[in-house]
């Protein structure tokens, strides 16, 4: 998959990385809110038309010729940056810092304002779906069952408000290269929204995991998740 890129970099550079584009990408995120809530007119919209105009044909400068796409060392360690979930140069992304153990465990507890909105005050059942599917791929990968999602089952219970939110999802049980995972979105008042989801190790990475699934770098270079 050549959109996985083995890459290696130091830790001093990949942390450089990670705060140089992980700042400029929360500052999109807030011209992003700042867009959609602003109430001025005239005279400043263009000035500040302009001034992004301008932002964006400097970063033109000098870029990659595609997406992104997962960076990862030899240890396994990936950069998913442009994911649209945790990616944290994609300004697009909440994004979702996850946290897992090896139980098969995901969880992650985040913020949902005014760009996610679809009902007024509630959060679009897409981006549900996405986080969701997110959320549950993490599990799998945690518990050494990695996949790409197969199906993804959803059951909107209420609306889901924006704001503070928590994910959690977790494995059910596998079966072969098929891991099913289940999970909810939750507010303060409980589970808003449950998922299930199936994932399956893709035919081109079997080979670079054992029996077992370890969750590791194979020996062609195969990532040890799929974000």
């Amino acid at each position: 998959m050549s959109d996985y890129v083995h890459e290696e970099l130091p830790t001093a550079e990949v942390e450089r990385q990670r705060d140089l584009y992980g700042a400029l990408a929360q500052e999109v995120r807030e011209l992003i809110d700042a867009t959609i809530r602003s109430t001025v007119d005239g005279e400043d919209v263009e000035q500040a038309r302009a001034a992004i105009a301008e932002a964006t044909a400097r970063l033109r400068k000098e870029q990659i010729p595609a997406s992104f796409g997962v960076r990862f060392n030899s240890d396994g360690t990936s950069r998913p940056w442009g994911n649209a979930v945790v990616g944290l140069r994609n300004a697009v992304a909440p994004p979702l810092t996850i946290e897992n153990d090896p139980a098969g465990r995901a969880w992650s507890s985040f913020h949902l304002g005014a760009a996610y909105e679809g009902p007024p005050g509630l959060v679009h059942g897409g981006v549900s779906a996405l986080l969701l599917d997110q959320l549950l791929g993490e599990a799998a990968a945690a518990g050494g069952k990695p996949g790409m999602t197969g199906t993804l089952t959803l059951r909107y219970r209420r609306g889901t408000p924006l704001g503070d939110l928590r994910g959690e999802a977790w494995i059910d049980r596998v079966e072969g290269v098929k891991t099913i995972v289940k999970g909810h979105l939750a507010d303060a008042d409980g589970p808003t929204v449950e998922a299930e989801g199936i994932f399956i190790l893709p035919k081109w990475a079997r080979p670079d995991f054992d029996k077992h699934a370890e969750n590791k770098a194979g020996r062609s270079g195969a990532p040890s998740r799929f974000e």
